[in-house]
């Protein structure tokens, strides 16, 4: 089932890579222990799929388990659609797809 979660958060760059490729945003703590806690079939690093929104840009993404919390890539092409740059909060949208 279906599951929808908004939430702000802080683009960030991903420290163990130099690439201005690889950045994310935070799902907060309880949405992402509500994520986890729902049954569904294991992927890859622990991953789920979602579909996403910031501003007037959507896409499919999986989010990614670690520290308790959950990480949603920027990739560059969402970034460039909003302007959106490091250090800036963003509203965020997620669903679940799984």
């Amino acid at each position: 089932m279906a599951e929808s979660y908004r939430f702000t958060s802080t683009v960030y760059r991903w420290q163990e890579r130099a690439s201005d490729s690889w950045f994310f945003v935070d799902v907060p703590e309880g949405p992402s222990a509500d994520i986890a806690d729902r049954p569904r079939v294991p992927r890859g690093f622990g991953s789920v799929r979602v579909s996403a929104t910031i501003g007037d840009t959507t896409w499919r993404t999986s989010i990614f388990p670690g520290g308790g919390r959950y990480a949603l890539p920027l990739k560059r092409a969402v970034r460039d659609a909003e302007g959106i740059e490091e250090g800036e909060t963003v509203e965020v949208r997620i669903e679940t797809l799984e």
